[in-house]
Order: C-alpha cells, then structure tokens, then sequence
C-alpha cells in the first residue's frame, strides 16, 4: 500500500446559503483544485459525502452530477451517507483507493443544505440516523440522545448533574470564541465572549442541555485532494499525509451497554492509531465531534486522551485550549463553526491542514505548528465513527 498525501483543500462558508448543493459543492472542490495546482483532467474520481440530499432539493446521486459540473468527464463519482461522518467516510475510502493504486489522484469530501428544511423536518430527518424500529416510535431525537448520555456521565462519575452542566459549558465557551475568530464559521464574530453562566442559562432543549449545548444546523461544503505521496511534491511543497484511518459501526441503544464508552469510537480511533504508528499522547491538535457539548468529554475520553470521567475536569481546567495538554476544535468546532453533516468531516480535515500548514484562522492557530493531527467524525448515536490522523511528514519520528 502507498503513502497518500493531501494536496490541496477548500471550504465555503458556513451558514445558511443561497446557492444550491451543486454549486456549494463546486465552490469547495475548485478552491481545493485550484490550492493543489491540478486540473479536471487529472481527476480520476470523486469520493462525496451528503447525507439528506433528498429531502434537502429531492436531489440524489449527487457525487454524479457534481462530477459534471466540474467538468471531470465520465469518471467514476460515488456518493457516501453515513449520516454526519459521510464526509469521513468518502476520504477514507478515497485514501485507500489511492493506496491500493487503483488512482493517482482523487477528489473527495462533502457537502449539505440542512437549512432549507426547516427545524422541524431537519430535526426529523436527522432522526433517521437513530434506530427506527426501536428509537423512532418513541420520538427520539439527537438532542434526546445526548441529554441521556449527559445525565449517564453524571451518575456513572458520581458528578452532580449542575457541576457537570458547568463543565460541559467550557466545551461551548470555548467553541463559540474560536468559532467567533473564523471568518468561515456560521458564527464569526458572534458569541465569542459567553460565559458559564450565559450556556447554563440557556433555552432548555433536552433536559440537561441548553440551547448553547448544541451545533446548529448548517449548509456548507469542503473538498480535498488527494494523491500518492511520491507524487505530492510535484505540486506542492507542504503536502499533508493520511498516517492512519479507522472506522467502525454501533448498534441500536437498547444494545449498547454504555452511553459513556461507545465501543465504535473506541474501535475505530484505535484502529487509526494503530495504522499511523502513533498514540494519544503523539497528537497535537484534534478536530473532533462536538455536535453537544457531552459529545466532545466522551470523544477525548474514548479516544484516550483523558481517562474515563476526567475530560470534565480537564476541559474546565483549560486542558483543551490553546497551550493546554491537547488543543480541541480550534476552528470553532460544530458548535461553533456550524454542521452540514455531509460536509463536516471534509472540513475537520481542512482545518487540520491549514493548521499544519501555519495558515489556520488569525487567533486559532496553535504555536508550535502542530506535527501530527486527528479527526473524529460521529455519525447518528454512534452508529458509524470514523478517524483520521494527519501528518506533516511520512516518517512516524515519535513512534
């Protein structure tokens, strides 16, 4: 299998849109192209993630006509849904693609338009990603999920419920300020001062989560290109590697043992690791899934950057701030830089690079210039995860 190297990235801005799928799409993929110095014509396939698209525009097979717009010719274009990790999903199986030599040079990434539903229908259909026959009938919705996995991390750590609703604000404060400094986050120059008691005190959503507890939904679009990594000098002098991919899938919640420890996110950050060579303690900086604030202590903690029932503690502390033992969501993250969920993971890569790159948004960017990055994409109440970890070099110097 080759090394397989990031070349170039693009990424609109996150908000509500004018402008179609297609064109939200388009925009993203001809940044990237146009950031790696290649043309349509060497494009040998399109790896894209969307999730809604047919309840969005009642548009599908999206990846195909995307492939037309951009002029890219008759080449293979595929379509990825794994509800909000669709976009991680396409990467990874366009890095493997491009490993196993099948392709040269690819693109991939995501894109949505979840604000042309509405709260109502988009709610709905993101529900569609829970377990039907099990969730669906009794009205559970992702804010529903995440309260209970908020109210199970209390019991299980023996926390009381409003010290942990405090802890869980830091997740939010920080976000929304980092968020606020992105000039492509659905809330630039807004929220970036909140304080503890401005998240607590919140419109309640899902008992115990406030409105500031919770990503919005958002449209957007990012893109990458990726080749092999002995051709990625040619056009750039500051390539991106892909170390390590893991993926995994979980089950309905009537069968999952523990909200706090999903054993998919465990499985496949692991997975990851092993690939890259490379453990917790050897990454710099993380982009993870914070689509509520619970949702990012239980990330760090299955991804075994803190132990279990510490991240709180540890995130209030300062720990997941710039200068902290592991900076967390320096782009805002989904709270604060908005959620298109076919897009999000395509954009966790993007920020990944520019970080890496030294070119992250003015405020955000971490010193010294991180070495090695990860990405954690959740999609539905943890029925697929996906991780990446990015590297600046293909040599594994801290293994």
């Amino acid at each position: 299998m080759r090394d397989v190297a990031i070349i170039g990235v693009g990424h609109t801005k996150f908000g509500r849109a004018t402008r179609s799928s297609l064109e939200l799409f388009s925009e993203a993929a001809l940044q990237a192209m146009d950031d790696a110095g290649v043309t349509g014509k060497e494009i040998e396939a399109l790896f894209q993630g969307a999730a809604l698209p047919g309840f969005e525009e009642g548009q599908v097979m999206t990846a195909a006509f995307s492939a037309a717009e951009l002029n890219l010719g008759p080449i293979p274009a595929t379509r990825y849904e794994g509800a909000c990790a669709s976009a991680s999903v396409a990467i990874r199986d366009a890095a493997m693609w491009v490993a196993s030599g099948g392709f040269d040079i690819v693109l991939a990434g995501g894109v949505e338009k979840a604000l042309t539903m509405g709260t109502a229908f988009a709610t709905r259909t993101f529900a569609m990603s829970c377990h039907s026959p099990t969730e669906g009938p009794v009205g559970l919705t992702f804010p529903g999920v995440f309260a209970m996995a908020a109210r199970r991390y209390a019991v299980e750590y023996n926390i009381p419920l409003e010290d942990l609703r405090e802890k869980m604000a830091y997740v939010s404060i920080k976000n929304h300020r980092h968020g606020a400094l992105n000039p492509l986050a659905q809330f630039y120059k807004k929220m970036g001062d909140l304080k503890v008691e401005d998240v607590v005190n919140a419109r309640l959503v899902a008992d115990p989560l406030t409105l500031l507890d919770c990503c919005p939904f958002s449209d957007g679009a990012a893109a990458i290109v990726l080749c092999a990594a002995e051709e990625a000098r040619r056009y750039t002098d500051d390539p991106v590697y892909i170390l390590g991919t893991g993926q995994a899938s979980g089950c309905a919640l009537s069968k999952m043992e523990d909200l706090t420890k999903p054993v998919s996110r465990v499985q496949s950050s692991r997975m990851a690791f092993k690939q890259a060579g490379l453990e917790p303690k050897d990454i710099d900086i993380l982009e993870i899934h914070d689509c509520f604030t619970i949702a990012e202590l239980i990330a760090l903690e299955c991804m075994g950057f803190f132990g279990w029932g510490e991240a709180a503690a540890a995130t209030a502390e300062g720990e997941t701030e710039i200068g902290g033992k592991i900076p967390t969501n320096m782009s805002g993250g989904l709270i604060g830089k908005g959620h298109p969920i076919g897009a999000t993971g395509a954009s966790q890569v993007y920020w990944i690079v520019k970080q890496m790159r030294g070119d992250a948004a003015k405020g955000n960017q971490v010193d010294p210039v991180p070495e090695y990055g990860m990405t954690d994409t959740l999609g539905g109440d943890f029925g697929t995860l996906c991780h990446l970890i990015l590297g600046r070099s293909r040599n594994r110097s801290r293994r």
